[in-house]
């Protein structure tokens, strides 16, 4: 009662004194000032502004309800001895249910409404709490929003809001309109906007026509406020609208305007102001507004990602930890984002890279690289994935009619295909498959035609119908297959072109093998013919699981036929059913060993079928290279450690142990890269950032982590296999102990000379009893090669060890572990006696052939140990005659004219010298027999082992030039590369600055997406993290005479903007640009959050004059510009993982620039631990 008391008491002081500084005719001002004062002199428990406001207010609402009160009103808030907000909202819920009533007052509260609502204000820190708790008192933010506490940022927003939603429900109701509002909560209640409901008086004119301006008014201030976030109020717009038709509204278009703010920022299109930014040509607009122009000289080079990114997946010496569906579904965001672009145009693109993919095809079948059906994978089965991935997500994000917009948009994006003709030519052997599809397709017009009941009819009973196929019907028939569009393609215009011949048509056996025929007599036809749908794929996995033996083993062997590589329609599901029933047969647990070599056949089908150049490349397509790897180790474990059951060599085409787990060994030895350049493991161990490939710790664990993401999610949308109970248990490389102690040993061997690798005697004694079968009768004078059981430095000849029978020729009985220990010991004995004159070049590789034929997997073993005595340097060479080793002498200078010819495309130029017919070309002795044993090998025969050769022989290469070789190559793939992209991109930045064209910022993006593609692909994920935290502060600090903006205003300038236009086009292709799939999540974009924070904290720092730059200042100006505008309208979602802190010193220094609508944008989009700090940005 005392604090009530009090109030009142004071209120009376204030207007005692109000009134005696009126009646000496003191202006408005002065009577504030000694209200002001008659506050301060009280004691009042709140700051003195806000009880001044509270006693003006409680006197003006209706006691002193005259002109002269709000005109002292009006003159407290200008001079701020009244706060305005805390003012507003004291007024609000006094003056606005009165305003039938009170018209004058209202109109008064309305133009203080539009003149301080958005005012400045510049509240001390200690008291923002207590203005957004007074606030929040007047107007009951709390209880009507649903929350406990609300801090001054959240406060001033909502009460925003609640004004704004106020005047609107005000403005339906005035027009005649009853409307009954809804708090956050759902609760409705009638708001009495008539007061205490007292009848109005009508006869007034003039009040009547107050009342009507009041209307148009209160838009004004709702249109001056801008309510730009404010979705719900569109609705009750348009009720407004529908009164539009009165003589009250009929004159002005402010309501059209209003609507139009408020849609404007609802839709993706809306952007902040830009002209003030330097004139910087930051292009927003889309790419291309042409379909068909996307594709034209200076437009597809927006596209470059596609192509580069598909070239590099048919690459055979890499393969990718993470699917390819994933990777291209980000990138399609990526690009779509980035290039302004329509699904339309972005679905265009992705088929005509695929397109061009499948056309530029190898013609030779030499070498570790995919083949046709790789890169038909490609276009047919990930691309298809990747789209409808994409569709599932805008589909869930849209609403109502408009979720059929963007299946219109690939539907369009196919029919435009059909003009490019050139590339819709199928390979010769897709050619039947092509025919196949627009079969399908002339048999359902042939049987609407006709009167069918059943459109979609097998082709059994139309065998008469033909039709000529290209590339788009094979398209269309894979997304028909997974619901992306429907059959209703087929009545697309030219869409079927009949085919007039007498040749029979080859029917599928899958209609027969489903309607019971026995699956032996139809094994030949099934293996060549890919399925078609999942069905049959299920009736055939059925015989793999229960059928008898002869049946499971035809069954795998089909598997892991033409429905693997070539069913593309549903070939992940051929892909999960292959892994799946491999899994059924691992060793995962301590059974009895008979089991396991019953299941050998089985197994070494399996194990075969996977092994092919194209199927391993299409497992990694689909991110199962961890999965895949983890399945062969216990393979490898198990029948390495069981002997053969005879003497002979293994071949590949029989099931034995030595083949089973040679197939096994040899594939994970492309999926891991275990042959690691010494240099990277030097280098690695010294800390230095290395690029270097999938190693077996690294595959355990992206397994592992695939598995715990899978268990939580039930799978991914992406992952297409499914794991099994037992399988679904961490896994790690302990779990192995002989593939272990190899592991250990290789990298020993690698890492270091035999003879200070320390080895037990049995294994010397095995590594003798090879040496004298393979090198028998082959060393002269009846000597016998021998490692020296006593040290391992030397060899020589000398007699056999002790145990081992002199007659004794043939190969050992022992397990594939020991002899692959035993190999290194063999190889450098023979090396040596090679080196000395003891052993002939020739016999040498034989005796390297010999032994790759008896245990495939040693060839393992001979790539490492032959690539790391390369890089040792301490072989002479050996001259390449002809004779003893083969002369390249026929085809070397051709080689040579092409390697000069491409590397002046690139830019380089060097001079070759002609090498004189009397000297012979020379290679070190370890990298000649490498050369020489691949030659001997048939690769069609043993196509798995291309890729471990030809990435030893890469490793030779790139190691044999000179002793630092391999340190500058290891170097020029982090940080040189990067140093000549940058060269580029500021040449070409020179370039277009100098060029006067209205198509700068068009040419300005599409040449740095071309190079941050280049940047990408160059080094990863490492060397874009490089480009933030090193490579760019670095070439911005640093001075000199060719420092950056040294070339003239403008060219300063473009250069700042190119080089924020590759940073953050580089940084997206790489991390994505919104939210991506938990797997892409752990390879890549987990490490965007603390590149971009550091950066931007440098940027920061340099703004605030903590660092000093070696650039022009305009050059640095256009660049910090350019990336934070790029930032805000491209990638806004890397916005929020960045401190607060740092977004507040990056905004105080645009701010300080004059680019407050800049610093305002960046921290709008800063989640919601900046909106205290936008508020505060806009009350400023």
């Amino acid at each position: 009662m005392a604090a009530a008391v009090t109030e009142l008491e004071l209120e009376r002081r204030v207007m005692a004194a109000v009134k005696a500084s009126a009646e000496r005719g003191d202006p408005p001002l002065l009577q504030a000032a000694e209200a002001a004062r008659c506050i301060r002199e009280a004691p009042a428990s709140a700051p003195g502004g806000l009880a001044l406001s509270q006693a003006l207010v409680t006197n003006l609402c209706f006691a002193h309800n005259t002109a002269a009160m709000w005109k002292l009103l009006d003159q407290a808030m200008l001079s701020r001895l009244v706060d305005p907000l805390h003012t507003l909202a004291l007024l609000t819920p006094r003056v606005v249910p009165n305003r039938r009533e009170q018209p004058e007052a209202y109109r008064l509260y309305l133009e203080l409404l539009g003149r301080y609502a958005v005012a400045p204000v510049y509240p001390e820190r200690m008291e923002k709490d207590m203005l957004a708790k007074s606030i929040d008192s007047a107007m009951q933010l709390s209880h009507r929003f649903g929350f406990q506490h609300l801090d001054f940022g959240h406060t001033v927003i909502l009460f925003v809001l609640s004004l704004v939603n106020m005047l609107i429900d005000c403005i339906l109701d005035d027009c005649g309109l009853p409307i009954t509002s809804a708090d956050e909560h759902g609760n409705r209640n009638d708001m009495n906007f008539n007061g205490k409901g007292r009848s109005l008086d009508r006869g007034d004119e003039h009040r009547e026509h107050l009342r009507r301006k009041n209307i148009l008014m209160s838009i004004e201030v709702v249109e001056k406020d801008r309510p730009e976030n404010f979705n719900c109020l569109l609705r009750k717009l348009h009720l407004i609208g529908a009164v539009k038709n009165k003589n009250t509204l009929s004159p002005y278009n402010l309501l059209d305007s209003l609507i139009m703010n408020i849609q404007n920022v609802i839709s993706t299109d809306y952007q902040l102001d830009r002209k003030r930014l330097l004139e910087v040509p930051v292009s927003i607009q889309p790419c291309s507004s042409a379909v068909y122009s996307i594709f034209r000289a200076g437009k597809g080079s927006c596209w470059i990602p596609f192509d580069m990114f598909m070239e590099n997946a048919m690459d055979g010496r890499h393969l990718h930890a993470i699917s390819s569906v994933e990777y291209l579904t980000e990138l399609s965001k990526t690009l779509q984002v980035l290039n302004r672009a329509t699904w339309q145009e972005t679905f265009q693109a992705l088929w005509i890279s695929a397109l061009r993919l499948v056309q530029r095809g190898p013609d030779a079948s030499e070498g570790p690289f995919p083949r046709l059906d790789s890169r038909l994978c490609m276009l047919l089965a990930i691309i298809p994935l990747s789209i409808a991935t994409i569709v599932k997500e805008e589909v869930g994000n849209l609403e109502g009619d408009t979720t059929s917009v963007i299946r219109g948009q690939l539907v369009s994006s196919l029919q435009i295909l059909r003009q490019f003709f050139g590339l819709l030519s199928p390979p010769p052997a897709a050619v039947h498959l092509a025919n196949t599809a627009a079969r399908k397709a002339a048999v359902v017009l042939s049987n609407l035609k006709n009167g069918s009941e059943n459109m979609c009819s097998s082709f059994k009973d139309s065998p008469s119908t033909k039709a000529v196929g290209n590339m788009l019907h094979l398209i269309v028939e894979a997304c028909i297959t997974r619901n992306l569009i429907d059959t209703s393609a087929y009545f697309w215009p030219g869409y079927v072109v009949p085919l007039k011949e007498s040749s029979p048509v080859q029917e599928s056996p899958w209609p027969s093998l489903v309607e019971g025929s026995p699956l032996i007599e139809l094994k030949d036809a099934l293996m060549v013919t890919p399925a078609s749908s999942v069905p049959e794929l299920e009736k055939l996995y059925s015989f793999a699981v229960s059928g008898s033996p002869e049946e499971k083993l035809a069954a795998s062997k089909i598997l892991c036929g033409a429905s693997l590589l070539r069913g593309w329609n549903i070939q992940e599901h051929v892909v999960q059913m292959v892994l799946k029933l491999l899994s059924t047969f691992l060793p995962l647990d301590s059974g009895p060993e008979g089991r396991y070599v019953q299941d050998m056949p089985m197994l070494h089908t399996l194990v075969s079928g996977i092994s092919s150049i194209d199927t391993v490349h299409i497992l990694s397509m689909y991110g199962l290279v961890p999965e895949v790897a983890s399945m062969l180790m216990p393979l490898c474990e198990f029948f390495g450690s069981l002997p053969p059951s005879d003497h002979r060599s293994c071949k590949f085409e029989e099931a034995s142990v030595y083949s089973v787990f040679s197939c096994a060994f040899l594939s994970l030895l492309r999926f891991w890269k275990f042959h690691r350049r010494p240099i990277e493991n030097a280098l690695s161990r010294r800390g230095v950032s290395v690029w270097s490939e999938l190693h077996l710790d690294f595959l355990l664990l992206l397994r592992n982590s695939h598995s715990s993401l899978k268990n939580l999610s039930n799978v991914t949308q992406s992952s297409i296999f499914k794991l099994d109970t037992p399988f679904q248990k961490p896994m790690y490389i302990d779990s192995f102990p002989k593939l272990r102690a190899w592991y250990f040993q290789n990298q020993a061997c690698i890492a270091s000379t035999l003879s200070s690798a320390c080895s037990r005697t049995t294994v010397l004694h095995v590594a003798n009893m090879i040496l004298k079968i393979i090198c028998h009768n082959k060393v002269p004078k009846g000597g016998v090669l021998s490692v020296n059981l006593q040290s391992t430095e030397n060899s020589g000849t000398s007699s056999s060890p002790s145990g081992v029978q002199e007659d004794m020729c043939q190969w050992p009985t022992l397990p594939a572990w020991e002899i692959l220990e035993a190999v290194p010991f063999v190889l450098e004995a023979m090396l040596t006696s090679c080196a000395h004159g003891r052993l002939s070049s020739r016999d040498l590789v034989t005796g390297l052939r010999d032994l790759a034929d008896f245990l495939p997997a040693s060839l393992a073993a001979i790539v490492s140990y032959l690539s790391a005595e390369v890089t040792r340097g301490i072989w002479k060479p050996v001259m390449l005659n002809g004779v003893d080793w083969p002369s390249p002498a026929a085809t070397l200078p051709v080689v040579e004219s092409e390697i000069k010819e491409v590397l002046a495309f690139a830019g380089v130029h060097i001079n070759i010298c002609p090498r004189p017919r009397s000297v012979m070309p020379m290679l070190p002795l370890p990298i000649a027999a490498l050369m020489s044993l691949s030659i001997t090998v048939k690769m069609e025969e043993f196509s798995h082992l291309q890729g471990i050769i030809g990435q030893g022989i890469e490793i030779c290469t790139t190691s044999s030039s000179w002793p630092a070789a391999q340190i500058i190559g290891a170097l020029w793939s982090q940080n040189f590369v990067c140093e000549e992209i940058l060269e580029v991109v500021i040449e070409r930045a020179h370039a277009i600055a100098n060029a006067c064209s209205s198509d700068r910022p068009a040419r300005l993006r599409a040449d740095s997406i071309t190079c941050s593609n280049d940047a990408c692909h160059a080094g990863g994920v490492n060397l874009i993290r490089l480009l933030y935290e090193q490579i760019i502060p670095t070439l911005l600090l640093s001075g000199g005479e060719a420092k950056l903006g040294s070339a003239g205003q403008v060219c300063s300038i473009i250069e700042g903007y190119t080089l924020a236009y590759v940073l953050l086009f580089s940084g997206a292709s790489i991390w994505g640009v919104g939210e991506t799939s938990p797997a892409y999540t752990s390879i890549y974009t987990s490490k965007r959050q603390r590149v971009v924070d550091r950066h931007l904290e440098f940027m920061a720092r340099v703004m605030e004059g903590n660092i000093v730059l070696g650039c022009g200042d305009a050059t640095w100006r256009s660049y910090v510009l350019c990336f934070v505008n790029l930032l805000v309208n491209f990638v806004p979602t890397w916005i929020p993982e960045v401190k607060l802190k740092t977004l507040q010193k990056l905004a105080s220094g645009l701010q300080r620039w004059h680019e407050g609508d800049l610093a305002l944008s960046l921290l709008e989009r800063g989640g919601t631990k900046t909106v205290t700090s936008v508020v505060e940005s806009l009350l400023q």
